[in-house]
């Protein structure tokens, strides 16, 4: 066994819906701008580019029973629901037709993101990890475990009650096994791996005290307060 200098950080885990055992999480991927609705309330354009990705560490997950406290260094904090994808295989460059073949299974989940702080970071070309990459940055449903063709249904998140975010997630630009595809390209994955693949239109500010609900039709939900 080998030895450390000090204890080692606890193993993130999800866990799995009807099963005692927890999903153990390596990393996560995101998908930026993946909703055409989305890519044009954040100011962009119509053309479907590819995919591009961003990363969160696995210790910014917020498991089902936890609420996630209002990060500092912002005034501007936004919610984006997203269908996250659960990876039980892996390998590098994997077709699109074989890239669902990985899948383990999906969850909901929201993409807290510090709205000035990556605004401002991109406007000066600077790497904006501190707008996405933040602690407490990724509250997560349990995962389903899932066979077959992706989800395609509603998505939605509410605030306090509110509806802000409603639309079917095949309004997707890109596709899951795409969006696997091109992910493997750039990164060999493997299983643990999660993948953020985007939100709808809607997305908004968030304050200390406010419910957020969010589910996805077919998968599951997650609630928090922001504290």
């Amino acid at each position: 066994m080998p030895s450390y200098a000090f204890d080692p950080p606890p193993q993130a885990a999800v866990p799995i819906v009807g099963d005692a055992a927890l999903y153990p999480v390596r990393r996560i991927l995101c998908v930026g701008r993946n909703y055409q609705a989305h890519r044009r309330e954040m100011g962009g354009g119509d053309d479907p580019d590819p995919p591009f990705f961003f990363a969160k560490p696995a210790d910014a997950l917020v498991t089902p029973g936890h609420d996630a406290p209002y990060p500092p260094l912002t005034r501007d904090l936004h919610h984006e629901i997203e269908l996250v994808v659960a990876l039980g295989g892996g390998g590098a460059d994997v077709g699109a037709a074989d890239a669902l073949g990985l899948v383990f299974g999906y969850a909901a989940g929201v993409d807290l993101t510090r709205r000035d702080l990556q605004n401002a970071y991109r406007d000066k070309g600077q790497p904006w990890e501190a707008g996405k990459a933040f602690d407490a940055a990724a509250p997560i449903s349990a995962i389903r475990r899932w066979s077959g063709p992706p989800p395609q249904g509603r998505i939605t998140l509410k605030v306090n009650g509110e509806v802000k975010q409603d639309a079917v997630v095949a309004d997707m630009i890109w596709g899951v096994a795409d969006i696997i595809a091109e992910a493997s390209k750039l990164w060999r994955l493997a299983p643990g791996d999660l993948i953020y693949t985007g939100t709808p239109e809607g997305v908004g500010p968030l304050a200390r005290g406010d419910r957020v609900e969010g589910e996805i039709e077919g998968v599951g939900g997650l609630s928090f307060r922001i504290t």
